[in-house]
């Protein structure tokens, strides 16, 4: 599933293409991937409105309008947003299209329809889309010891668990979890109550470090960006824990553990992360 520097990377690869264009058809192939409103009424409401800001929320895709109307898109597991000639051959599982004023059509494509899209209209509350009930943003300065204590001292849950929850901190999944616990020497076993005012600390400094880290080790040009149809991420090679389950530690060389944590597959050092 795409996380926040994915989604980050999306946002800026598309921005050049979609911001001051006008949207002067939609075409909906699958119309279950429309969660709000009904997809007659999405297709119509759409057009014609000219893009003015793609901006991200957690791991959310919001795509802004000159009259403050606003287009969400949540990726899921396996979606991706495409801009390409309108000549350029349909992909399989290409759901919905926007054929654009510059003449480039921007395409959302999923395999496995886990994502979603919602449009709402200027002053129309959302309360459907799950961006309302999002925590802080893991670069927002607001994110520090204090807040982090504030919640995470409540709960007796693993801390893996509650990193992976977006009402605390907003965007983090499971890859770059085991990046950051490993990066704060913090067991994703231990529960977030337990946790000292330096462990605190660490855990608020390794966030958005890592977070940032990967956001550049992302970067792509567009080219790369649509010959891997938006699934190649380029901070893959730089995971220092995840997917290394077995690999020698990077600080003291045991073997990395691999075990389920909150349903998902968590990959830590016994040794360091204590």
């Amino acid at each position: 599933m795409p996380e926040l520097p994915e989604v980050e990377t999306v946002c800026r690869i598309l921005s050049p293409d979609l911001l001051g264009c006008r949207i002067e058809r939609v075409t909906l192939n699958r119309k279950d991937v429309i969660a709000h409103p009904r997809a007659s009424v999405f297709a119509e409401a759409l057009c014609p409105k000219t893009a003015t800001a793609i901006t991200r929320r957690g791991k959310y895709i919001q795509i802004l309008f000159d009259d403050r109307a606003r287009l969400i898109v949540h990726l899921r597991m396996t979606g991706c947003l495409l801009i390409l000639p309108r000549e350029a051959p349909q992909e399989k599982h290409t759901h919905v299209i926007l054929d654009l004023s510059s003449g480039l059509q921007m395409r959302y494509i999923d395999p496995r329809r886990f994502g979603r899209l919602w449009f709402f209209r200027a002053g129309e509350e959302d309360r459907l889309s799950g961006i309302h009930k999002l925590g802080m943003e893991p670069l927002d300065p607001e994110l520090c010891a204090a807040s982090l204590g504030k919640t995470l001292l409540r709960r007796k849950k693993m801390l893996k668990e509650c990193l992976l929850d977006q009402q605390i901190v907003a965007g983090i999944g499971n890859i770059y979890a085991d990046e950051i616990l490993f990066a704060a020497r913090l067991s994703p076993k231990r529960p977030a109550c337990s946790l000292k005012a330096d462990e605190l600390a660490r855990l608020a400094a390794a966030i958005p470090a890592c977070i940032d880290e990967y956001i550049h080790k992302n970067q792509t040009t567009r080219e790369d960006y649509i010959q891997s149809q938006g699934r190649s991420y380029r901070s893959t090679p730089f995971l220092k824990i995840y997917g290394h389950a077995g690999d020698p530690c990077p600080l003291c060389g045991k073997p990395l553990v691999q075990a389920v944590i909150a349903q998902r597959s968590s990959v830590f050092c016994e040794a360091c992360q204590r």
